[in-house]
């Protein structure tokens, strides 16, 4: 079971990096006032999403402790980054605070994720 893991663990980190890299490759477009959601950052979101819940399922599978509240809370904020890329997916030009929202809850789920 453990390979499996490692493999869906390592799926999910190249989400996040997509959802980011999106997000930081649009900075310089942020400054100019012209930046878009990527389809990367969708694909990376949902990449997220798809492969958090295989590990959640993949652990509790393999008798491992699930920190519930953990998980509860990195599903909320990875749904609410989910529905703001999904929906901005097709806007020519983001608006700033929604746009920065998005990289803010990025780096949020990396540090609840990482520290706690």
């Amino acid at each position: 079971m453990e390979p499996l893991i490692n493999i869906f663990l390592a799926l999910h980190i190249i989400g996040i990096a997509a959802l980011l890299g999106g997000f930081l490759a649009q900075t310089k477009a942020l400054k100019a006032g012209g930046a878009t959601m990527t389809p990367g950052m969708l694909h990376g979101a949902l990449t997220m999403l798809v492969t958090g819940l295989a590990l959640v399922g993949l652990n509790q599978a393999d008798d491992q402790e699930v920190d519930n509240v953990k998980i509860a809370v990195k599903l909320a904020v990875l749904l609410v980054i989910t529905v703001l890329v999904y929906v901005k997916r097709d806007d020519e030009r983001v608006e700033t605070p929604v746009f920065g929202a998005v990289g803010a809850l990025t780096v949020v789920n990396i540090f609840i994720a990482t520290l706690w």
